[in-house]
């Protein structure tokens, strides 16, 4: 490793455990507006669920497709569109961490993919908090710190209760209000000192 390579791997800093918040700049409608929970970041790239954008798909139904025998309706629980990669893939973040076995633990919570999660959750005895989606929004090594760079994000420490707890059209005022910043005075010019 070079001493550059070294240098610029000294400076990483992971935005794991944080809320990437759109900026008003964000060139993407999928993005716009949206708030991720970023589950993984490395040098080697990041992985986040998109926690703002509601599918047509019930957890019941979603259940009922995977043909699970179903002892818990769930009713009220939406199924998310975590992201534009796997979209044929499920990702259940969710408390507390569970014992399943495709789980990968992020403190507090747990990101599983496997469909053991899933059949607990109809039977009544799955994690108390979940969140369930299809796919995941990715980005490639450097290519979220580029975007960070370039305005697109504003980021800070998670907040569970943002993921579990709001309503779906609030979740993106309430994690721009754990940076004490209303909507409104977002801009879409970059700046930087």
């Amino acid at each position: 490793m070079s001493q550059s390579e070294s240098a610029a791997k000294s400076d990483f800093m992971s935005l794991a455990n944080q809320f990437l918040m759109a900026m008003p700049a964000q060139n993407s409608d999928l993005f716009e507006g949206g708030v991720i929970y970023v589950c993984e970041h490395s040098d080697q790239g990041a992985l986040g669920l998109l926690l703002n954008r509601p599918t047509d798909l019930s957890v019941q139904t979603l259940l009922e497709r995977l043909d699970l025998e179903i002892k818990e309706t769930h009713p009220d629980g939406t199924v998310f569109y975590g992201g534009p990669v796997q979209t044929d893939r499920g990702f259940v973040l969710h408390s507390p961490v569970g014992n399943y076995r495709s789980s990968v633990v992020l403190g507090d919570l747990a990101l599983t993919t496997s469909r053991d999660v899933l059949e607990d959750i109809a039977q009544g005895k799955g994690p108390e908090k979940v969140f369930i989606s299809l796919g995941y929004s990715g980005w490639n090594a450097g290519q979220l710190e580029q975007e960070m760079a370039d305005n697109a994000w504003l980021n800070v420490d998670a907040e569970w209760s943002v993921i579990f707890d709001k309503p779906i059209a609030e979740r993106y005022t309430a994690a721009l209000a754990l940076l004490g910043i209303e909507p409104s005075s977002l801009s879409g010019e970059a700046g930087h000192a």
